[in-house]
């Protein structure tokens, strides 16, 4: 058997092609995907062959936001055909120093599918069927859509950093960069009970969807950097940020507006970035990175299926697989896009 995939090869040559599918083995589904979300780390893959130190040193299928359906399931599977799931791309191996610490997203031998950070490349869900583990697959609700269980991966993403802030309950919360996870992360931190949530970013569109998703107030620093401003007032108002942007300007306009001792959880991504380390000592702030997740999955899955947490808002388009080139250049028009998906 052998199906159509969507493999890149170095940055901007990403091809439709045809792969074999692995033989279904115990333990394991076939299932035929459904949709898949287009990363940040994906477009970064396309854009710009890779991001800080991973760089695409092979053909790569990317690709680890995804649902499907089950075809058929190996020895010893209770899922049944035609569920759908949605797919946890982590994979540690349970064996090192840190998957014996419970710190399994610090494995040593991680395998996270669509992922160029080890060599060989991990491939990922950029295809119309695959086999997987089934103790990856999540059934979602009867009323889930296909889109939304595609969903799950960027959501436990921002579970996951909520779990880095400490209780959030309560709490004056600024969120920088209102790309999908930023505006995850405004679902996240509302369902937890922040007080007030204020959002920043350079497009209006995507600070719209921030407000969809529960902002109390939006700001466009390429616009009005004086509002964001007047939140340094009394050495800082925010008690809580969340960095999604991974902009210099974003964090130092961060630091600048929270609280002493208050907390920031750095989210976004990038490489080297400059950070006024005098004023993280002068406030006393605690800094904290977060990366993936882990038990979040499944949290994820149940806040979507019963829409506790709506993810509707942030998926603005879906094209079919063999539209991939022109899906990966709408994913980066972030004017006209958020969370653009490929089906099936």
């Amino acid at each position: 058997m052998r199906t159509r995939v969507a493999r890149l090869y170095q940055k901007g040559d990403l091809r439709i092609e045809t792969a074999a599918v692995a033989a279904l083995g115990p333990g394991e589904v076939l299932l035929k995907m459904a949709a898949a979300g287009i990363c940040g780390s994906d477009l970064h893959y396309y854009q710009d062959g890779g991001f800080g130190p991973v760089r695409v040193r092979e053909p790569i299928i990317p690709g680890h936001e995804a649902s499907g359906t089950v075809s058929q399931a190996g020895e010893g599977v209770d899922l049944k055909a035609g569920t759908l799931v949605a797919v946890n791309p982590s994979q540690p191996c349970g064996r090192c120093e840190y998957c014996e610490k419970n710190m399994p997203i610090h494995c040593l031998e991680m395998r996270f599918m669509g992922s160029a950070m080890r060599l060989p490349h991990e491939q990922g869900m950029f295809r119309e069927w695959l086999v997987v583990p089934a103790k990856q697959c999540f059934a979602v609700g009867a009323a889930t859509t296909a889109a939304e269980a595609a969903c799950s991966e960027p959501l436990s993403v921002c579970l996951h950093a909520a779990s880095r802030a400490g209780d959030i309950t309560g709490k004056r919360v600024l969120v920088t960069g209102a790309g999908p996870i930023g505006a995850l992360m405004v679902a996240v931190a509302s369902y937890h009970g922040a007080s007030e949530i204020v959002v920043t970013d350079l497009a209006d569109a995507a600070l719209d969807r921030a407000k969809a998703t529960g902002a109390s107030r939006t700001i466009n620093v390429s616009k009005d950097v004086a509002t964001l401003a007047e939140y340094e007032a009394g050495k800082g108002y925010f008690d809580l940020v969340f960095e999604c942007s991974a902009a210099a300007p974003a964090i130092r306009g961060a630091i600048a507006a929270i609280r002493p001792r208050g907390t920031i959880v750095q989210v976004g991504v990038t490489g080297d970035v400059p950070i006024p380390l005098n004023a993280i000592v002068g406030k006393e702030l605690q800094l904290h990175g977060t990366q993936r997740f882990h038990d979040e999955f499944g949290t994820a899955v149940e806040l979507i299926s019963s829409r506790k947490i709506d993810v509707r808002p942030i998926i603005s388009h879906s094209l079919p697989l063999e539209e991939a080139t022109a899906a990966f250049t709408l994913a980066g028009d972030r004017a006209a896009a958020c969370k653009v998906q490929l089906t099936f």
